[in-house]
């Protein structure tokens, strides 16, 4: 994204900013109404000329046919005032969400749809500036990074709520990539927010389908511009920067099939309708984002929802407060009202056999002693593969949370088809479980300031990452086959000197006999303490003739004592 769209998209932001829009996400979700009108017109004018030139009405369908032409953003935008605010909002917002039959997606997005942009002239202004982009002949990379920096930049306000529906990028990339989602997988999460997971899901694959992928580091291609470094320069100063690729996907044989893979479940309608925005301009147009609370028996979750699993599954679920008994679905492995494990056992009863997912998690999950942490951690280490727990510090939410987190990432088995033998095999493969081990990784670092908020955000400190070196001990435990994980064993007592321990791993049998506590403090292998460089002997005769003045001075003061009574 080049400098001329960042300085268009400012003007369109402070002018909405100051013109009273100041609801984070109320104020993406009305600028994503008018992006989206404006891609729909787009498209309409793609089919027309697709038609002239084919002498055919092609595979597209007009959504502004005949007498609803009036409805197109190029039709309407010359307006002013009164008679462009109540246009689009009395009348173009609703044909939108008539067009169950013609566009269902469109009409889901424009449901209960209001404009709230209350000053004509704010209107006129930010219509504009909107409509001197011409999305159709931007890259997805480019549309996505658009959305990207307004959520950025409604992170960044004073006193925004935009960031707690957001995952830090650099959390997300990690467990993206942890979990290495390919064309074929269906990519679920089960609580999006504003659909960072699904989105870096999609990136992530359209790399791997691109004859020339580039590397972007976590910071974005601004941030280089802005040190005036090249990517090279930028790694050779920092060695361990973190980053992450971006390509076009033009090798991808199936783009519906990609489609038809992304699941996104959000409670929030407005949040919904950012989500889809956002894939949306990552080019995901038909992406399966629905409005639901997936921990509810009256959700809203269809009966093919709650059959359906997922061969990955990326979260970082809300995890305050408990849900009333009645409320909650009766399919959970837990009967905890907590969401933190709600959501967990959620996570564990959506994957597909030989499904992987990465959740993020409250530390009190990881150890609480309650029968309800203690009986799902059992059953995710009995009957599930526990792969890594990665602690994570404790500013990375900062400042919308301060709460010590952890990454759990885990396998469903695959399934076992010999019914008659399933018994034996599953008891066979259960043993075998417990005889394996846990990875543990300790992050100190995201490569943001753990302390430090300075503008609504953490600062930059990209010297200071663990996160690259992990996902590296990562690779290396998966290439292994998840057999043989780096570091130490826990309980290990390190000789003196020794760097302190960032990865380690304990046997499942240990932490079984530890209440199944998953806590990766509890495992960390020390460090001994350096013995003193002086001679014992010198040490203990010191010692003693302190002892000896001081038994000396203790007669002399009793003598004193006795002598004045």
């Amino acid at each position: 994204m080049n400098h001329e769209i960042r300085s268009k998209l400012d003007r369109i932001c402070n002018i909405l900013w100051a013109g009273g829009l100041s609801v984070p996400t109320l104020f993406v979700e009305q600028i994503s109404y008018l992006i989206y009108l404006k891609l729909l017109d787009e498209r309409e004018a793609e089919l027309e000329v697709r038609a002239r030139v084919l002498k055919a009405k092609g595979n597209g369908r007009a959504i502004f046919p005949d007498q609803a032409s009036r409805y197109r953003w190029s039709n309407w935008r010359f307006k002013s005032g009164a008679d462009l605010h109540d246009f689009v909002g009395e009348e173009v917002f609703p044909y939108m969400a008539s067009l169950l039959k013609e566009e269902p997606q469109v009409a889901i997005y424009f449901q209960d749809a209001k404009l709230q942009i209350e000053d004509p002239h704010v209107l006129k202004e930010v219509i504009d500036g909107l409509d001197t982009f011409q999305f159709g002949k931007l890259g997805p990379d480019v549309k996505g990074d658009i959305f990207e920096y307004l959520l950025q930049y409604l992170s960044r306000q004073p006193q925004s709520d935009m960031g707690q529906f957001r995952t830090p990028r650099q959390i997300r990339m990690a467990m993206v990539e942890m979990l290495d989602p390919d064309l074929g997988d269906t990519i679920c999460d089960l609580a999006c927010g504003t659909a960072g997971f699904l989105v870096d899901s999609v990136e992530h694959i359209l790399a791997k389908y691109s004859a020339e992928p580039r590397e972007v580091p976590i910071y974005g291609e601004e941030w280089l511009a802005d040190k005036g470094w090249t990517l090279e320069q930028a790694k050779k100063q920092i060695p361990n920067l973190q980053t992450y690729r971006k390509g076009a996907g033009e090798k991808i044989p199936d783009w519906e099939l990609l489609e038809r893979s992304i699941y996104g479940f959000e409670v929030s309608r407005q949040m919904m309708r950012i989500s889809m925005m956002n894939l949306v301009l990552h080019g995901i147009r038909n992406a399966h984002v629905k409005r639901a609370n997936t921990l509810s028996e009256l959700g809203g979750m269809s009966d093919e929802d709650l059959r359906r699993r997922y061969t990955r599954v990326l979260m970082n679920p809300p995890f305050a407060g408990m849900l009333p008994t009645e409320s909650i679905r009766k399919d959970l492995p837990t009967q905890s009202k907590k969401s933190e494990l709600l959501f967990l056992g959620l996570a564990m009863e959506s994957l597909a056999p030989g499904g992987l997912c990465a959740i993020i998690v409250p530390e009190g999950a990881l150890f609480g002693s309650t029968s309800g942490h203690i009986e799902l951690r059992k059953k995710l280490l009995e009957d599930y593969d526990l792969l890594a727990v990665v602690s994570l510090p404790a500013g990375v939410f900062k400042p919308y949370a301060g709460v010590k987190t952890g990454i759990l990432v885990f396998r469903k088995p695959a399934s076992i088809p010999d019914s008659a033998q399933r018994s034996r095999r599953e008891r066979e493969a259960r043993q075998a479980r417990r005889d394996g081990c846990v990875w543990f990784y300790q992050i100190n670092n995201d490569g943001y300031d753990p302390d430090k908020i300075v503008g609504g955000g953490r600062p930059e400190t990209p010297e200071r990452n663990d996160i690259p070196e992990m996902l590296r001990q990562w690779q290396v435990f998966k290439e292994s086959g998840f057999r043989k994980p780096p570091g130490t064993e826990a309980g290990a007592l390190l000789p003196p000197g020794t760097e302190e321990a960032k990865c380690w791993w304990a046997k499942i049998s240990s932490i079984a006999e530890n209440d199944f506590n998953l806590g990766a403090g509890r495992y960390k292998p020390q460090v001994a303490e350096k013995p003193p460089e002086e001679d014992p002997a010198e040490l203990i005769g010191k010692t003693l003739k302190m002892e000896r003045a001081i038994a000396t001075d203790l007669e002399k003061l009793l003598k004193d004592v006795e002598a004045e009574k």
